[in-house]
């Protein structure tokens, strides 16, 4: 019962503290690509510690304990001990109900979620394709429309489409940083880190890290795109393409101009200092702390069995 209540706690704090804490680091902007992986390892280790919360509940009075014990090498009576939950079958019972309720809640909600999107991305780059004329020279196909925009279709046949809007208002080294920033999404599959912070908020959306995760992961695969696009043109073309673009409507895929353009142009003509290889090793741990603790937590009292009594050799 304490590792189950230890393992609640933990998804509580780090699903209400978290959100607080990471929305006021002025790190993120910084170094964008690490900043997902700790929003994403923090959000996924809230859904861990909640399904191995209830599974925590079922090992004393069910044969998981026995199993468990075996597998350890550790007493089947004091392994059951240091699992010990009043209430008995019971509370073992709820404990499954929990940790099945997650796992089947994260699995629907993946499967449904990663099975429309692939429609819809795979839908998108066939009507580009037929209303577009693709452009060799520029990898991308060319849709006739006045609006100037440009976006990615990730998916089987990843598509950057642009419109001829969006070719008349850039001149070459601006076309260049643009090209360059959404081929950056889709080699860095960008629409797989989004996917995890979408499903993770649907998964639980009552916790305000899960909301914020998904919030911050599309403005943060901007800035990483970004970083990528100005490393191969410089940052000024960047910048001046993302105010031409500024006017188009934002495409139903990761659009160049969606999201925060003030503040990435900010960040592209005034960049801040990169984060020092300490600091990185610091938020790397972090993450690693994340993505260890909840099992960590469940694997506690085991590991305490193991440690005090193993089963007497024949």
């Amino acid at each position: 019962m304490t590792v189950a209540a230890a393992l609640v706690a933990y998804a509580a704090c780090v699903g209400t503290l978290g959100s607080t804490l990471l929305g006021r680091a002025g790190w993120t902007a910084r170094a964008p690509l690490l900043a997902i992986v700790i929003y994403l390892t923090a959000a996924w280790s809230v859904v861990a510690a909640l399904g191995l919360a209830g599974l925590t509940l079922a090992v004393h009075a069910t044969a998981l304990g026995g199993g468990l014990s075996h597998l350890i090498g550790a007493c089947v009576l004091r392994l059951r001990a240091t699992y010990a939950t009043p209430g008995g079958a019971t509370v073992a019972g709820l404990g499954l109900t929990l940790a099945g309720a997650v796992l089947a809640r994260t699995a629907v909600t993946a499967t449904t979620h990663l099975r429309a999107n692939g429609r819809q991305a795979s839908r998108h780059a066939l009507a580009a394709r037929l209303v577009g004329v693709p452009e060799p020279a520029l990898g991308a196909v060319l849709v006739e429309h006045p609006q100037p925009t440009a976006y990615c279709v990730a998916g089987r046949r990843p598509t950057v489409v642009l419109t001829t809007g969006a070719v008349q208002a850039l001149n070459p080294d601006q076309l260049a940083a643009v090209l360059a920033h959404e081929r950056a999404h889709l080699a860095a599959h960008h629409h797989r880190l989004l996917a995890m912070a979408r499903i993770g908020r649907q998964v639980l959306p009552f916790l305000p890290l899960m909301r914020d995760a998904d919030a911050q992961v599309t403005r943060l695969v901007e800035m990483h795109a970004d970083d990528v696009a100005q490393r191969a043109s410089g940052p000024a073309p960047r910048a001046t393409a993302l105010v031409a673009l500024a006017t188009g409507s934002p495409a139903p895929a990761l659009a160049a101009a969606a999201i925060d353009t003030v503040q990435r142009i900010h960040r592209l003509l005034d960049p801040a200092r990169p984060l020092g290889r300490g600091r990185r090793h610091l938020l790397r741990a972090t993450a690693a702390v994340f993505v260890l603790t909840p099992v960590l937590l469940a694997l506690a009292p085991a590991m305490l069995a193991l440690a005090l009594g193993r089963v007497p050799a024949a």
